[in-house]
């Protein structure tokens, strides 16, 4: 199960039934669970944790030092759930001590090719990004959420649950859970409108989709100031874990949020 090739550092945690393919590298602070594999020279360093049945592809790197010019070596993590798909060239770097010391990467996840997750990210639950997506330190991403290619996530930024942000975006503020993100000519992001189909084959039903619209018209298009259409939308849209998620997404934003 392991090619003779390939080399672990004494220390390092392995399950009896891991892949690893030639000439990859495993350090001596990494632990990896029962029926993920690994491809050929791909590089799992650091204080890595890796969950189980992950499908890991050839060339890619987890655990490396954060990009921080701060950094000296100290005790900090990566953690990486299971089920998740790791294509060629992927780049997951470990947190950084002055952003909480971890980096962490959810369950049934897919990152295409060249695709980077910066130290501190927190990245949820069923999320896809598409070939060189970018995400920048210590940018949160929440379940659900699909990146296009090329795509690329400022230091800080939140995109919420099931948001979609279109190919070529470059996001400087938050996105709103439900949205569609894009941006033209290399300008700054802008929503352009609900993710309509992701809420529906996801479940969402009508009832629900037309609070989430509602939601959305009065943050976004009513003109009204953000108090007071958070006001407005306590007092006209029934209450629901959508409807308080959206509102403790706004009211958590230090970038300031994303609009039309």
């Amino acid at each position: 199960m392991i090619h003779s090739t390939a080399i672990i550092a004494n220390g390092a945690e392995i399950a009896a039934d891991v892949e690893i393919g030639p000439y990859a590298v495993i350090g001596a602070n990494v632990k990896i669970g029962k029926g993920t594999k690994i491809g050929a020279s791909t590089v799992i360093d650091g204080w890595t944790t890796i969950g189980e049945n992950n499908r890991i592809s050839n060339q890619v790197s987890l655990g490396a030092p954060p990009q921080d010019i701060k950094y000296k070596g100290e005790e900090v993590t990566l953690e990486i759930g299971d089920g998740n798909i790791i294509r060629e060239f992927v780049t997951v770097h470990l947190g950084s001590p002055s952003g909480g010391g971890k980096t962490v990467v959810g369950s049934r996840n897919m990152f295409m090719n060249y695709v980077h997750i910066a130290h501190d990210c927190r990245v949820g639950n069923n999320v896809i990004m598409a070939n060189s997506a970018t995400l920048a330190g210590h940018v949160l991403v929440e379940n659900n959420v699909i990146f296009g290619g090329l795509c690329a996530i400022h230091q800080f930024t939140r995109i919420g649950e099931f948001a979609m942000i279109g190919g070529g975006t470059m996001v400087g503020q938050d996105i709103l859970p439900y949205t569609i993100a894009t941006s033209e000519d290399k300008r700054s992001a802008k929503l352009r409108g609900l993710n309509l189909i992701g809420l529906k084959r996801n479940g969402f039903s009508d009832e629900l989709i037309r609070d989430i619209k509602t939601m959305y018209k009065t943050i976004v298009l009513s003109g009204l100031k953000l108090p007071d259409a958070i006001v407005k939308i306590q007092n006209l849209v029934r209450q629901s874990p959508q409807r308080d998620h959206f509102l403790e997404f706004i009211d958590g934003s230090k970038r300031g949020i994303c609009k039309k």
